[in-house]
């Protein structure tokens, strides 16, 4: 049998060696991926960049060509994007071209799979790209299906395996931890290799973000240069491998992270990968931003073109000290200054182990009767008497071991035998490789939404990594699957909620920033990017995040003074425009603020409804990066260039300023625009003074630009651009 599949084989390598070369091209309207199918039917990348027009005059010249997808244990000495063990022990794959397809899908989109198989086993791989046109993104993932009796070991698999030959290579991640998410850091890559990854499991984008930058040639640029971007749809363990071979030709491997996961196939199982998004951009990151931000829009965010609620939080106002009269009275606050929802936040839940602080109750989701004796319905209808939303903290996938969920199910969470359960904010993660697991933490949700009907909002937290990774319901042999499954079983948990209740707004936080992900985001409507409320790290951390998310998901709160995190004292004002330049919210009392305070907070908020639908849906333009300037200025476009909101912050304070000439960006050159300041605090002598009420071109604002002083520490400046005949 093994002497006639080998001839079989034979004789299929050797009927498509004397066909002429197969090119398969995935385009966009401006990028092209040019896949071909070599004379050893072997699939290659011969050409990613600008789109070309005719894909024929590629055959004219041989191309470089690379490996589309490498595999381990042939000719590729590098690291391999597949590396499966056989039953009989190979570990080699020999992957040869079958056939491919090509279906539109709609207008925007082009869907493509190419269809590959081990040249002696029955292991099979089919690569999909879905081209979206007008956004310019590539999607790939990748299925691999075993179809013989035996089971295979898949120790590496990779989502995507790229290749580039260029001069030089930067590429920039984002990084840091808890309060102190996604700042930028970009290298040159030299020969060897470079790993970016998260091993956390759960919370998995704290530390290190899925997702990177790539510029060839140069230093990553703001409107010129070649810039690949990326980003892995995975709540999961994620890697990105970069490889600078011996002739200084770079290989980028894309996908969950094969980390302590090995993962077995059975016959007829199919394991496929994450989704990878990518763009080609050749006018700089910012063209990359404006790609990934209308794609999300559009097809990763959910409810991406519906307007967002401004909320108030009540964490940071009471933290788990609080009860009916105390919660109340915030509502009654809220809905005076001018908020559309209140979301309560820890601490409502749990009677026999209550939630009166983080050591105890998580799991035991029923509603605490001391705290709130009238339960859950009183606040939804004192909320909803006064025309606002009420919103819910819940974090399913986590347990106190002081709860009555701990003491019934001890084998429920993530541990390893004969070893000490190591608690994070005192705590265990639930084991979502579990069945019984799974619908227990949809069913948490469910419970709460169905027994309290009117509950407009969710905030959806998890507040710990993975530690002692080991499933008391998964085999012994099967124990490196945790990792994948968790996360894989965790999409399915998301996309049953959002298809009962697509209504419900949801937040995706893990301990601030754990869980900003593709993957993720397409069950959310909105993300909190750090626990960090302080201004000027929030400028940091929102420069960081914008560069792959859309502001429309970016939740960012006003919050006390001194902050509780960085103990840094700062006006109100400069609080406010920099949680307006985003998703705009509120975790404070307002019944702590002083009249003035209050007063200028529901004009802020008022202000901002105005603005919002620029700022959450317009295109971003950054102009001075706070990464080396003193000032940092970005600004909103809208659709029809109509309308610009440009938002300007000083860090520290200029003795003797030297004011940079601010070139906007993004407008009509055709079009006139009148200039005001807004949310001006009204003590305030405006350094924006004499453009005030001024008319100026597009092309004007764009060319000349605007110059004007700023000189004290955390002050900031808004400008409204609207068109006028």
């Amino acid at each position: 049998m093994k002497i006639y599949r080998t001839i079989i084989s034979f004789l299929l390598v050797a009927a498509y060696s004397v066909q002429a070369a197969t090119y398969i091209p995935v385009t966009t309207n401006n990028t092209c991926l040019l896949l071909k199918v070599n004379d050893k039917n072997r699939l290659e990348q011969t050409y990613f960049g600008p789109k070309i027009r005719n894909v024929e005059e590629m055959r004219i010249v041989d191309q470089q060509n690379f490996a589309a997808y490498t595999t381990f244990g042939t000719n590729h000495v590098f690291e391999a994007a597949l590396r499966a063990i056989q039953a009989d022990g190979n570990t080699s794959t020999e992957l040869g071209y079958m056939n491919f397809s090509v279906q539109k899908k709609n207008d925007n989109i082009i869907y493509t799979t190419i269809s590959l198989k081990d040249e002696y086993y029955d292991l099979f791989v089919d690569i999909h790209y879905n081209a979206y046109q007008q956004e310019d993104i590539i999607e790939q993932w990748v299925e691999i299906k075993n179809k013989q009796k035996k089971s295979v070991k898949l120790t590496n698999f990779a989502s995507s395996d790229l290749s580039f030959n260029a001069s030089k290579y930067y590429v920039s991640h984002f990084h840091g931890d808890w309060s102190n998410e996604m700042n930028i850091s970009e290298q040159q890559l030299t020969e060897g290799i470079k790993i970016i990854d998260s091993k956390l499991g759960v919370r998995t984008t704290q530390f290190t973000h899925p997702a990177f930058i790539l510029s060839l040639n140069q230093q990553a640029a703001e409107n010129s240069g070649e810039i690949i971007g990326g980003t892995l749809a995975w709540p999961g363990n994620f890697q990105f491998s970069f490889e600078v071979d011996n002739m200084d030709k770079l290989r980028v491997l894309s996908g969950a992270n094969p980390y302590a996961s090995e993962y077995t196939l059975e016959k007829n199982e199919i394991f496929k990968t994450p989704s990878f998004l990518f763009t080609y951009s050749n006018k700089g990151t910012g063209k990359m931003t404006r790609n990934f931000h209308r794609w999300a829009r559009k097809y990763g965010i959910k409810n991406g073109d519906k307007e967002r609620a401004v909320l108030l939080n009540n964490w940071e106002a009471t933290y788990f000290d609080f009860d009916e009269a105390k919660l109340t009275k915030i509502i009654d606050d809220a809905a005076k200054m001018g908020f559309e929802l209140f979301l309560l936040d820890d601490g409502w839940f749990g009677n026999k182990y209550p939630r009166n602080n983080d050591n105890a109750g998580l799991g035991d989701w029923e509603t605490n009767r001391k705290k709130l004796p009238n339960g859950i319905p009183y606040l939804i209808n004192e909320c909803h008497k006064r025309n606002i939303k009420f919103g819910i903290w819940l974090e399913p996938e986590m347990v106190n071991p002081k709860s009555e969920l701990y003491e019934q199910h001890p084998d429920w969470v993530i541990a390893q035998p004969f070893r000490e359960r190591v608690e994070q904010r005192n705590q265990l993660i639930l084991d979502l490789s579990n069945p019984k697991v799974q619908e227990f933490v949809f069913n948490v949700i469910d419970k709460v939404l169905r027994e309290n009907p009117g509950i407009d909002y969710v905030k959806w937290d998890a507040n710990r990594y993975v530690y002692n990774s080991g499933s008391s319901y998964l085999s012994a042999d099967k124990q490196t699957h945790l990792f994948f499954d968790y996360a894989k079983n965790l999409m399915l948990i998301m996309e049953k909620v959002r298809r009962k209740y697509p209504d419900v707004t949801f937040m995706a936080c893990s301990g601030g920033g754990g869980r900003i992900d593709y993957g993720s985001m397409q069950y959310f409507d909105e993300y909190w990017i750090s626990d960090n409320n302080d201004p000027i790290q929030r400028i940091f951390t929102q420069w960081g995040a914008q560069y792959f998310f859309p502001t429309i998901g970016l939740a960012s709160h006003v919050s006390v003074s001194p902050n509780h995190i960085s103990g840094r004292t700062s006006p109100l004002k400069y609080r406010f425009d920099i949680a307006m330049a985003a998703k705009l919210g509120m975790d404070l009392q307002p019944s702590q603020m002083t009249e003035k305070e209050y007063k200028f907070s529901q004009n802020a908020i008022k202000t901002y409804k105005e603005i919002r639908n620029t700022v959450l849906l317009g295109d971003l333009y950054r102009i001075l990066s706070p990464y080396g300037h003193n000032r940092t200025v970005y600004m909103y476009v809208n659709e029809n260039k109509s309308e610009a909101i440009v938002f300007n912050f000083l860090i520290r304070k200029e003795v003797y300023p030297k004011p940079p000439t601010i070139m906007l960006q993004g407008l009509d050159a055709n079009k006139q625009y009148m200039l005001k300041e807004i949310n001006k605090n009204p003590d305030d002598w405006s350094r924006f003074s004499k453009y005030e009420g001024k008319k100026f071109s597009g092309e004007y604002l764009m060319t000349v630009g605007l110059h004007f002083a700023m000189y004290d520490e955390y002050e900031s400046l808004v400008i409204q651009l609207n068109e006028v005949e």
